[in-house]
């Protein structure tokens, strides 16, 4: 059986696991190919939690320090190899420094720890993942603060610790090589290296002892010690084998057979089959929010799914009813049970589709819903600095959404509560404004989930891209001052990861890139269309697959690991591959550069096959390549986003047209245009041949 995954990919196959049989097993396996849900590690969650009575690994640490206090035992103590605070104390990521009072000798990642892992002969133990991840809590409770794990891993490991969110380089290499020989994988992940950094052995969660046919942590770590140190050759092919492996990941060849429209009608009727038509979304529990597989199905015209999700998700739950925004997903089929934590990026990609599926449908609780979870960002996760922290905690004080359940003597009418446990209920439904305002009130005093104050590039450009359009169509100044902020704050020459700093990663180029080109659209300013294209064009050459089509995450001569990858994926977020595509074919239409198309066509033929077996993988691929396959439509307006004429050519939804204000020689697009009688001016182009140039609103609806 596989194992427990805390994940946004985490997967499921049959085959042979690093927990569920002995470690030897596994030396010399042959690497396995990438496949399965996350359904399991949240299955397998409940079922712990179950199991221990309480949600929280705080809570258990809490439960068993009584315990040993009741029997006046100090077996956990191991004091020769404590230290008041190791080297994660240095660094600045709010997951590394959860761990920088840990006994165990943790090392970031860097050649400090190669070098002392060559000079000592010891396997690198790699430990990754992120401060919102629950599971990476409860594996630190358990086995990174108890002294005589911590001896363990210290005597035989040079262990290494990297947050997924900073390093997504990192992650992706290893997660990779972990779902190649187990079939499955998910944070936290422990993952067994060579001092050269290939991989040869991994899992995600270890319990600290033995139980339900799983190894103890510690008898994993004895048993790769070993088999180090004893069967230096069987490691050393498993190593080659899995680097090998993650490494052929990279070269997916491009297809060869003519990219044609049926491309989308199959990936239209995949995502049918798939449907919960009772519900809304695609599987069965746990439900997450795929936002880019409704808006690629609000393009195509089919509202039937795409609705029935929109207000699934909002029933209330998982979708927060008095204070907005979603959290990560639902352990139900129905969106009522939520796992507590809330992420940027999911807030930052449901906001637009709710406001699309209102210029759609018509229907004002999609604009509420949109309107509200803007508001939240901006009450919650907005930063002084103008940047938007990257998450919340699932856990209060050590409990699993205490902060967002409600008892029946606390003044929420009982038609309103369903039940959650241990007496607490979670509000669903329609609650009258004066409730909600008190409610909420109530809340805002109680002690709130911890906040994850990182400032991701990457997630911050997902964010600007909503706060642009939402100030717009919402005609909210306010919000669109935070849009104007959060650019500035991402105004940086080189852009990297974070605040902090680090080397950028392909989605950081490509998210701000279309957060940017929405900002334009927004404000009219020329500055944030040029530093879009400016943004597109370095993404090109900083990593652009040249011989096979597409881009790698990490861009040519950054940290050197062990392989370079090419996420395609758009899940939990689109993938850097699908969103630069998109950005790439904005540009070139308003640039006229036939390259930049190209490069993007390059993207969609290594998804060909994707596209047809697994569409709810690649929903925003599929909105770029519905917008590749578009008639060119191209808005130049020659006045600003307030005056009449660019106001009512833009009130449709029209997703496949592309912007540009001027006037600006400088931008193909409006070359050579200008104001018609010094008035605002629209001129409606179709590959850069015009209609005649409007000025009275009135012509848009009797002008050819």
């Amino acid at each position: 059986m596989s194992y427990v995954a805390e994940s946004d990919a985490a997967c499921k196959r049959p085959g042979r696991t690093l927990q569920a049989e002995p470690v030897e097993a596994h030396i010399g396996c042959a690497a396995r190919r990438r496949q399965g849900r996350e359904r399991l590690r949240v299955r397998r969650r409940r079922t712990w939690q179950e199991r221990h009575g309480f949600r929280s690994p705080r809570v258990r640490r809490a439960a068993y320090e009584r315990e040993e206090d009741e029997r006046g035992g100090d077996e956990r103590a191991h004091t020769g190899t404590v230290t008041p605070m190791n080297r994660l104390a240095d660094e600045s990521s709010p997951y590394l420094l959860q761990h920088a009072e840990n006994p165990v000798d943790w090392y970031p990642w860097g050649d400090e720890a190669f070098a002392k892992a060559r000079a000592e002969d010891k396997p690198i133990l790699l430990s990754v993942g992120y401060a919102a991840c629950h599971w990476c809590h409860v594996m630190a409770h358990e086995s990174f603060e108890d002294d005589g794990t911590a001896q363990v891993m210290n005597e035989r490991f040079v262990n290494v610790k990297v947050d997924r969110e900073e390093r997504p380089d990192v992650d992706s290499v290893y997660m990779d090589a972990v779902v190649s020989l187990t079939g499955s994988g998910g944070w936290p992940m422990t993952v067994f290296l060579t001092p050269e950094g290939e991989p040869f052995l991994g899992g995600t969660y270890f319990p600290p002892e033995r139980k339900h046919g799983l190894p103890s942590f510690r008898e994993v770590l004895v048993a790769v010690s070993d088999a180090y140190r004893e069967r230096r050759g069987d490691v050393t092919r498993q190593a080659e084998e899995l680097t090998a492996a993650v490494r052929a990941s990279a070269r997916l060849e491009a297809s060869r057979e003519p990219l044609t429209e049926d491309l989308l009608d199959d990936a239209r009727r995949g995502l049918g089959s798939q449907f919960d038509k009772i519900w809304g979304g695609w599987g069965h529990a746990p439900k997450f929010p795929q936002a880019s597989v409704i808006e690629f199905l609000l393009r195509r015209g089919e509202l039937e799914p795409a609705t029935k999700t929109l207000d699934g998700m909002a029933l209330g739950g998982m979708y927060d009813v008095l204070g907005g925004g979603f959290h990560r997903y639902s352990v139900d089929e129905r969106w009522l049970v939520p796992h507590f934590e809330k992420m940027l990026y999911d807030n930052a990609l449901l906001a637009p589709t709710y406001l699309h599926g209102w210029l759609v449908t018509g229907n004002a609780r999609y604009r509420e819903v949109a309107e509200t979870t803007l508001d939240y960002m901006l009450r919650e996760l907005r930063l002084p600095s103008g940047g938007f922290a990257s998450s919340q905690d699932a856990d209060t004080n050590g409990v699993e959404g205490l902060t967002y359940t409600w008892t029946e003597n606390e003044g929420v009418l009982a038609e309103l509560l369903e039940p959650f446990e241990h007496g607490r209920s979670i509000i669903r439904g329609e609650v009258d404004p004066e409730l909600r305002a008190r409610l909420l009130a109530i809340r805002a005093e109680r002690p709130q989930p911890g906040l994850d104050d990182k400032v991701i590039t990457s997630w911050n450009g997902l964010a600007l891209a909503a706060l642009a359009e939402g100030g717009r169509r919402l005609e909210r100044p306010d919000i669109l001052d935070a849009a104007r902020a959060v650019a500035e704050f991402l105004d940086r020459d080189p852009l990297t990861r974070t605040e902090r700093g680090g080397p950028a990663f392909l989605d950081d180029y490509a998210n701000v890139a279309h957060g940017l080109l929405e900002l334009h659209v927004a404000t009219g300013e020329l500055a944030y269309l040029e530093r879009a294209h400016t943004l597109a064009l370095n993404a090109v050459e900083l990593f652009a697959d040249d011989e096979r089509g597409g881009f790698f995450l990490a861009a040519a001569g950054a940290d050197e690991l062990v392989a370079r990858t090419k996420p395609l994926d758009d899940h939990p977020t689109p993938s850097g591959n699908s969103m630069l595509a998109h950005v790439l074919l904005r540009v070139a239409r308003i640039y006229g550069d036939d390259e930049l198309e190209r490069r993007a066509v390059g993207v969609f033929r290594l998804l060909v096959n994707g596209f047809r077996q697994t569409p709810s993988a690649f929903g925003w691929a599929l909105c770029a390549l519905d917008l590749h396959f578009s008639p060119p439509r191209e808005l130049a307006i020659v006045g600003t986003p307030k005056d009449e004429i660019a106001r009512a050519a833009l009130a449709p939804w029209e997703p496949n047209a592309v912007v540009a204000f001027g006037p600006s020689d400088d931008v193909p697009l409006l070359e050579g245009k200008t104001a018609l009688d010094a008035k605002p001016t629209l001129y409606v182009c179709e590959r850069f041949a015009c209609r005649a140039p409007i000025t009275d609103p009135a012509e848009l609806t009797t002008k050819p």
